[in-house]
Parts: structure tokens; sequence; C-alpha cells
């Protein structure tokens, strides 16, 4: 039995603004330990006896660079990364996965896994799917209910049905919507319910069956943009022309709650319950549940003073941030952005991010530090006619060969060694040194060396867009 994870990369993670842009959503970032929720779940099964197949990513085409870019820092090789030409939610995205995970012959048991949750017990996680795995190769369709410890009423419920011999597994009796507080405080008294974590387990070809019987427009436009997929670098790309005629559903809309309505005497759909310290990362409230918390009930990140305060989430990214007498608050820090909020209102957030959006603000789309496939650049500060960035470029990475109508460029070598092309010319600039490039100029930068080459570009011109750029080569190919 082949075990393949397959992560689900969706999602914008409006609720976790500032920190979460929709050019940079939260499953790229570093919310509970030293690695991104990205790279969390894809080293998730790492410990499973046996070992598991190399994980199959199914995510936007906007964020394919640093998905591959993510995977490849924690030593994870041979991952598969399958691009969605437009979003279509979870059904038609794990469709074309299980398509992926079948090209070689194989019929795998699918751990169906979204890129953007914490799960902080992961021998708790890899028991569960040890149990949920035979299950799936035997044809069943497994969720996971998880272990309610509140009467929340941001999430979905599972109601268990009648248990399976032998094993701590259940019919699933019903799906059910998120409930008003006093139906969630009755669910968690009654004891026969368990949040819906959105994980699946199930076997490649019985996904596609179902969604053959159950959505057969969507298997038809999903499997046609699959036949005329192309491969790109390291990337599979479905056909965009066939994938935009494919229905929107979610997994539970699309197939599982209509399998649990139909087939629940049968037990065709099954729920194994797991107790693993899963979170959704949903908002801030729940960035500080899962955090380590001082003796005042705090949380802080980065450079914080903190007087006469409690029960507090704070975070800062790029400079000192103190906070006196605050309680039950969120206060969250960057570059461009400060969010300070009370606990108790914080799903409101997105609201804030619906007003920015209203207003054309870039602050909702990008932050300040803005990554791209060879690294990043940080707007350090700008004014008429002139902006300053500081640009860091991967060992071995390359920028297009480019050209500009409205600025100038010139380049300061911070740390490690330029190869610049100017024209006709291809030179090296060393640390404490710089160049310059000249308005209509074609050039390129490139990284030569071992090490991350760290440079300050100052720009000068009438026009200083991310638009004034025309590009003649890209190993990118954008």
């Amino acid at each position: 039995m082949i075990i393949q994870p397959v992560v689900l990369c969706g999602g914008s993670g409006s609720r976790l603004w500032p920190l979460s842009r929709e050019q940079y959503p939260k499953q790229l970032l570093r919310l509970a330990g030293p690695n991104s929720l990205l790279q969390d779940t894809v080293l998730r099964l790492a410990a499973m006896p046996g070992g598991v197949a190399p994980p199959l990513l199914v995510g936007n085409t906007e964020y394919r660079f640093i998905l591959a870019e993510q995977v490849r820092q924690v030593g994870v090789a041979n991952a598969t990364l399958v691009l969605e030409p437009v979003g279509r939610n979870t059904a038609p995205a794990l469709t074309l996965g299980a398509l992926g995970t079948m090209v070689d012959g194989h019929d795998p048991v699918m751990v169906v896994m979204p890129a953007d949750h914490v799960i902080q017990d992961s021998a708790a996680f890899v028991a569960a799917v040890q149990v949920a795995a035979p299950l799936a190769q035997a044809g069943k369709l497994v969720t996971f209910g998880i272990e309610c410890t509140a009467p929340e009423t941001g999430y979905g419920y599972i109601r268990r049905g009648q248990a399976l011999a032998g094993a701590q597994v259940y019919m699933v009796a019903e799906f059910v919507e998120k409930p008003d507080a006093a139906t969630a405080q009755a669910y968690v008294d009654d004891g026969g319910f368990y949040w819906n974590g959105g994980i699946f387990v199930v076997k490649a070809s019985v996904w596609l069956d179902k969604i053959r019987q159950l959505q057969p427009a969507m298997a038809a436009a999903c499997e046609a943009a699959f036949e005329e997929r192309q491969t790109d670098l390291d990337f599979l790309r479905p056909s965009k022309a066939a994938f935009e005629a494919c229905p929107s559903d979610s997994i539970d809309y699309a197939v599982m709650e209509r399998l649990a309505t139909a087939s629940h005497n049968t037990g065709e759909v099954v729920v194994v319950p797991m107790m693993a310290g899963w979170s959704d990362v949903g908002a801030w409230s729940a960035v500080w549940d899962i955090g380590a918390k001082n003796a005042s009930g705090n949380v802080l990140t980065g450079d914080v003073q903190v007087h006469a305060t409690t029960n507090t989430l704070v975070m800062a990214h790029s400079r000192l941030v103190a906070c006196v007498g605050l309680t039950d608050a969120v206060v969250v820090e960057t570059a461009d952005a400060v969010l300070v909020a009370s606990r108790s209102h914080i799903q409101k957030v997105k609201d804030v991010v619906t007003a920015l959006k209203a207003a054309n603000r870039p602050e909702a789309l990008t932050s300040r530090k803005v990554h791209r496939p060879w690294g990043w650049y940080d707007s350090v500060d700008a004014g008429q006619r002139f902006q300053v960035k500081r640009i860091v470029v991967n060992p071995g990475a390359s920028l297009s060969l480019q050209m500009h109508h409205h600025r100038a460029e010139h380049w300061i070598v911070v740390q490690g060694t330029a190869r610049v092309t100017r024209g006709n010319d291809v030179y090296l600039v060393p640390e404490n040194q710089s160049t310059y490039i000249p308005l209509g100029e074609k050039h390129r930068l490139d990284n030569p060396g071992k090490v991350p080459l760290e440079m300050i570009e100052v720009q000068s011109g009438s026009y200083l867009g991310e638009d004034d750029i025309v590009r003649f080569e890209d190993v990118y190919g954008r």
C-alpha cells in the first residue's frame, strides 16, 4: 500500500492580516515554530512506519515558486506541484491531485491535508493515519473527527453513527454546518460530535469514481484539463481553458455529505476520532491559543516589551513594540502596517481587509517584502523620482534579462558577488563595489556564488512601478 500525502495549498487567510496578504497567504507563514504551516504539513508524515511517497501539492500558479522553495528548504525531494489554472475550491483541486498521483500507474491511498493547519502532536496524527489507511485501501472514504475541546461556532461538525467492529471507527451519520453558540454547546455536551478538520484519507481511484458518479461535469473538466497538461520546469500545468469550465465546490459538499446522507447505514463514509492538537489557525485568537504563553498568559514574538499586560498576543517583525495595560488583545506589527485589536473582535479583521481592497490600498495584497522565484526584495524607502530596495538573490539564481523605459538603477553589493550583464558587457561586482544601469539599457543580475547575494538598489526616474519591466529572457518563464 502506497501512502501519498496530498497537500491542498489554496486559501488566503485574510483574518491573519497584516502578516498574511493576498500575495503571501497564511500557509507560507511561520506561526507555530521555525517552519511555515506548509512546511510542517509536508513533513507531517515523515515518521510514518514504512515511509510515504514524496508529497504532491496542488496550489495556485501565483505562489508556485514560493511553494517550491519552501519545500526545498526543508529537504523534501521529488515533490510534485500541480498548478490550478484558476481557483475552483477543494473538490476539483483534489481531483487534479488524484489524477496526478496515478500518472505512473499507481493507485495510492491519499492523505489529503490543507496546507494551512497546525497539528501539534504529529505522533497522534500518524497513529490516526495508520488506522485510516487500511480502511481507505478497502474502499472507504475516511475523515478525521477532531475531538471537541470547546463549543466552537467557527467549525463544521461531524455526527458519528454506529461503531465499526474491532476499531475506534464510526460511520458518519451527518455532516453539520457551523452552529450557533447554544447548538455548539449541545454538541459538546452530547459527546457524539467532532469538529470537521477537512482532512481525508481515500484511495485515488475511489475518489475519482465518486467524482465521476456524483459530479460528472467536474470530473470531465478536471480530466480534460489534466489530459492537456504541460510541464513547466518542476510544475504540472493542467489546461486553463478546460479547467475554467469546472464547477466550484468543496470536498464536503461535492462528495462526502452526499455519500454520508445516502449511505450512512452501509458505512461507506467513516470517521476516525483524533486528538492531536489540531487548529485551523483561522484567526489571531487561534495563534494565541496554540502559542507558548508566559506567566501572564502573553504570547510574545520579536522585539517586544510588555508591562501590566495579560492574555495578549504581541508579534513584532521590524521594530520594538511596547504594550502597557492591555488585556485580551492582539498586536501584530509588520514593516508597513500594525494591527491592534481586542481578541473578542478579532474575526472582524477580514472587514479591514475588505475596506483596504475597496480603497485600492496595496497593503491588502502585498507586504513591503516581496518574494520572487530568485529571492526577495524589500522596498526600504521611496519618494518623488526615487526608490530604494534591499535585494537578496539566492545562490545560483538569476533575474530576467530586462530593461526599463523610465528608470535608471544603481546597484551596491553588500554581501556576495554579483554577475552583471549590461548591454554587451558581462562583469563581476564584489562586496563594497557598485555599478550603474542606464535608462533603456538591457541588463541582468545573477548570483554565481555559494552564499546569498545581498545588494542595495537605488532607482531614479519619472516612473518606478514594477510594471516598467520589458523581459527578453527569463529562466522562470514569466
